[in-house]
């Protein structure tokens, strides 16, 4: 199948009929409870069992080959040989949509690894979608089909939920029915053995009845395609991911600092971010995100506006708000004085606090009059028990202030119980109901950010003017690791660099530094060397006149090709780029302070390449130490233009020359007039045995 055209899931999600294969008409038996939830289908089932004729009033058939029709899907809860058999069976039978709910595969390794690759050749013999291994099954509400083994099944409803774990969807589903949130579908991943969540973006996307996409996720196989389908997707729809198992690559030795630095959850947070999905840190808030963006309108900007009969809670959110990046502004003057002349006794800054007395009048009124603020987004509206208000009247004001405005609003109520009325009122409105106002905040700020990813323009990355067979050239010259010496790659770039060259004896070394100025800096080239400047093998400040003697006692700190002569340049602010593969999504830019800061403080932000201008910008600017190269207490800016236009040029060289595993570019120095690259090292592999391959995200 053409990676340019997404499978037809349809017979998978929306079936006609349906097949059964290990039906049990024994309680207490996965086959029993499959077969039970899947009878409940409004059209043709089948059970596949060879003792019996029916069960649970649905015909049975002994084998798939007796099946009076190719049913759209089959449901397989067999054993692992069994499994594979009956797999053939539906493709020999022209049953194109299989979910295997068995274990027994890759999960178990050994044979099972074997087993799996079995079923892979198998559907890809007969061309199906096959769901699973060890999958806890699919549903679809709209369609009446539950095939898990779960006691109840879900609610029709807008949120589309992925899961690779079982046991982690199951949880979701009772969580889901208990607080009656609706799922357009459940799916359950197992072993991704042939359909990932990468197949199921692109079908979710097209269904009119799912808002959003939930996925629980601890590994993409394919990176580079999920960042291409998850940027188109995103820009329809909002694509939340759970993703499991933050932890570094650490599978292989790292030489450069960008290697050491960067790990699997740094390459999964640029692909979410070039890809445009939200990433949520935990179950509560991946569930709570996937409400409120399927029930409430995206906001217009990051300004909030709060209402509140408690004046604590107020600054909490307040303060929520600060830490996810939202505005709590002034009103507007109009506002502020509509305001004091309903509550003359109340704060009428922004948060609002109507005090504890507050009626139920008192809040409509200040819930309007926020809501209505032309400088206000979106609303909070906080309160806590008093015998004057009750929870169920608030409701109902919030709600229809929320129909009147069209503009995002969620509730903090700080009770142990709404009540069953008020939790009716706010739901029916979709409005998500929170005792935490931090949790409301976090909910706030994701519609924001998920508007923001919706509307931002395409990126346009053109690659730039480059003498690309200098190069090839230079890659191919040298051993696995280059040095100083191959500066000339980021020149082939147009990327500023110091003056120098590589002197292979001392008077060269002494002809090299007459041209560079009273003092020069010198560098060995070694190999062998990793930290020159941990041996001596860097001098910085050396007279003219003492290079001869300087060269002579550095190329004997190791077998040495020679040392590089530089130009001594002043005190700058010195920054790190660099680049990495990651396994999964490919090349990946790094950015931070250079020198000891790099691996002092960690401070260093990632993206995947290639970069246009804004998003190297944007990565630049993502560091925590932004300041001090914006001007900090005084400081002079550095010539921001030419770092980020130097990030740009070396993202492009990353997704041009697939060979480079690793570089460093450390420092370049940054002055208000000019970037300068003054040290490089790179690590290059053979691009033919490189497992990321030469295609890009």
């Amino acid at each position: 199948m053409s990676p340019d055209m997404p499978r037809d899931l349809t017979g998978l999600l929306t079936p006609s009929s349906i097949a059964v294969v290990g039906a049990s008409a024994t309680p207490g038996k996965i086959g029993h409870a499959l077969f039970s939830n899947v009878a409940a289908f409004p059209g043709p089932v089948y059970g596949v069992n060879p003792s019996r004729s029916q069960i649970l009033g649905r015909p049975c058939v002994p084998t798939v080959d007796d099946l009076p029709e190719p049913v759209a899907l089959a449901i397989i809860a067999v054993p692992p040989a069994d499994a594979l058999r009956s797999l053939a069976a539906c493709g020999r039978k022209g049953i194109r949509n299989a979910v295997v709910i068995t274990a027994g595969f890759k999960e178990q390794g050994g044979e099972g690894i074997e087993r799996e690759r079995e079923l892979v050749r198998i559907a890809s013999q007969y061309g199906m979608n096959v769901l699973g291994p060890n999958s806890f099954g699919l549903i679809s509400p709209r369609a009446g089909l539950n095939a898990t083994f779960a006691p109840r099944g879900a609610f029709a409803g807008a949120i589309a939920f992925i899961s690779q774990s079982g046991a982690l969807g199951s949880a979701v589903l009772d969580w889901a029915w208990q607080n009656e949130v609706g799922l357009s579908f459940f799916v359950s991943l197992g072993n991704k053995a042939v359909l990932t969540e990468t197949d199921f973006l692109p079908a979710l996307a097209r269904d009119r009845e799912t808002v959003v996409i939930a996925a629980y996720l601890e590994g993409i196989e394919d990176g580079p395609e999920f960042v291409r389908i998850a940027g188109e997707v995103t820009r329809e729809k909002p694509v939340l991911v759970l993703k499991a198992g933050a932890t570094e690559v650490g599978a292989r030795a790292a030489s450069s600092h960008t290697g050491a630095l960067a790990g699997s959850d740094r390459a999964y947070g640029a692909a979410f971010r070039r890809g445009g999905v939200l990433r949520v840190r935990s179950v509560e808030e991946l569930l709570e995100a996937a409400v409120a963006l399927s029930e409430q309108p995206l906001p217009r900007g990051r300004r909030l506006g709060i209402v509140s009969n408690a004046g604590g809670p107020a600054i909490l959110a307040a303060d929520a708000a600060a830490e996810q990046g939202l505005a709590v502004p002034p009103l507007s003057p109009p506002t502020v004085r509509s305001l004091a002349e309903r509550f003359p006794t109340a704060s009428t800054a922004n948060p609002v606090d109507i005090l504890a007395d507050a009626s139920a009048d008192g809040f409509r009124d200040a819930v309007d009059l926020v809501l209505s603020d032309p400088g206000v987004d979106m609303g909070l509206v906080l309160t806590a028990p008093h015998p004057i208000l009750t929870f169920a009247e608030l409701a109902r004001i919030l709600a229809a202030s929320h129909r009147k405005h069209g503009k995002p609003a969620v509730a903090s109520f700080l009770a142990g119980e709404l009540g069953e009325e008020a939790e009716k009122t706010l739901r029916a409105a979709g409005i998500p109901a929170y005792f935490e106002p931090a949790r409301a905040v976090r909910a706030l700020a994701t519609l924001a950010r998920y508007r923001e990813i919706r509307d931002r323009p395409l990126p346009v990355r053109p690659p730039p003017a480059a003498d690309r067979a200098r190069v090839r050239v230079l890659l191919a010259s040298g051993g696995p690791r280059l040095g100083v010496e191959s500066l000339g790659l980021l020149a082939a770039y147009g990327i500023p660099i110091a003056r120098g060259g590589l002197a292979r004896s001392a008077d060269e070394a002494a002809a090299l530094a007459q041209d560079l100025g009273e003092r020069v800096v010198l560098k060995v080239v070694a190999p062998e060397i990793v930290h020159k400047s941990d041996v001596g093998g860097v001098r910085i400040g050396v007279p003219a006149h003492e290079v001869r003697g300087a060269y002579r006692e550095m190329v004997g700190l190791a077998p040495a090709v020679g040392v590089y002569v530089q130009e001594l340049l002043p005190p700058g602010q010195e920054v790190i780029a660099g680049i990495v593969r990651d396994p999964t999504f490919g090349a990946l830019v790094m950015f931070g302070l250079g020198g000891v800061f790099v691996e002092a403080l960690g401070d260093v932000a990632f993206a995947l390449a290639p970069l246009s201008a804004p998003e190297a910008e944007e990565l630049v600017r993502g560091i925590r130490a932004f300041p001090l190269l914006a001007g900090a207490r005084g400081r002079p800016p550095v010539y921001l233009a030419g770092l980020v236009a130097a990030v740009e040029r070396i993202s492009h060289l990353a997704a041009e020359f697939p060979e480079i595993a690793e570089l460093d570019v450390n420092p370049i120095l940054c002055y208000p007039d000019r970037v300068v690259a003054v040290d490089l090292r790179v690590t290059v592999s053979g691009a033919e045995g490189l497992p990321w391959g030469r295609g890009q995200p």
